[in-house]
């Protein structure tokens, strides 16, 4: 696999002297908040390579202020990190940053952005919002499945109970993500699906490698002229999983179509 390290070399040596033409004819700067000042091309790229991302927006912070900008490779950046600033983007000024950004992901696993958390926003975006407010995610919805989570909760301590009375080990994390799991597939779904139903990888290993992908830096976001060489095979592993889930959605849409019992509210697709 090519080293982002090569890739930013390769990058810097080519365009670096576009970048310094493209500085001698721009006159017009626009005003930005204080930041670090970075390298042609790459920007601040390489001050948020490390490991701990947030770390290091941190340490930047403290000398340049809770509402800073940066440059990452192509694309500018502007980064709040204290509560009143946050308020500011998140509450105050809600509409004006309330769209999304371009994401490998959200095109490719999320149907080109169209889902309620990679979507701009816009008609779509906010006609999908009160869809879930006021139908799927909706008080009486929410409470016609308590006796289901109530049922699906006992079974979860007597497992517990019966794992302490034969002094088994617990692993209590791997268990509350299945009983959420579960819980998620009965209310959503209408029934609890095997492991090997969703893919032969299992359900936990294909969603662990979606949000994995999903937050891996992709070099071709930072320089979307790279981005079709995919020289990390990001998008590659994102179709693969896109794939993945197009055929388990079809198979819980042919199971809803054929079931002969579609007037009885037993999910939220229903």
């Amino acid at each position: 696999m090519v080293s982002i390290w090569q890739v930013l070399a390769v990058i810097v040596a080519v365009l670096d002297p576009v970048q310094a033409l493209l500085n001698i004819f721009m006159k017009k700067k626009k005003k930005l908040p204080p930041g670090p000042k970075g390298f042609p091309i790459i920007g601040n790229l390489h001050m948020v390579l490390g490991k701990n991302l947030h770390q290091a927006l941190h340490h930047i912070a403290k000398k340049h202020g809770p509402i800073m900008s940066m440059q990452f490779g192509l694309v500018p950046v502007i980064i709040a990190s204290s509560p009143h600033a946050a308020e500011l983007f998140l509450k105050k000024h809600d509409i004006a940053f309330a769209s999304r950004p371009y994401n490998a992901a959200g095109q490719y696993i999320a149907y080109d952005h169209r889902d309620i958390v990679f979507g701009k926003y816009g008609p779509h975006w906010r006609n999908m919002r009160k869809l879930c407010t006021i139908k799927l995610l909706s008080n009486i919805k929410i409470n016609s499945f308590r006796s289901m989570r109530k049922q699906e909760l006992g079974i979860f301590v007597n497992s517990l109970k019966q794992a302490a009375s034969n002094h088994i080990e617990v692993d209590l994390s791997a268990e509350l993500a299945s009983l959420s799991a579960n819980m998620s597939c009965l209310m959503v779904l209408g029934k609890k699906y095997m492991e090997e139903e969703f893919d032969e990888r299992g359900f936990k290993n294909i969603m662990e490698e979606t949000v994995v992908i999903a937050a891996s830096r992709n070099i071709g976001e930072f320089f979307p002229f790279l981005s079709v060489f995919d020289l990390h095979g990001i998008i590659a592993r994102m179709k693969e999983l896109a794939k993945i889930f197009d055929d388990f959605f079809e198979k819980v849409i042919d199971e809803h179509v054929q079931s002969k019992d579609q007037k009885k509210a037993k999910d939220i697709i229903y």
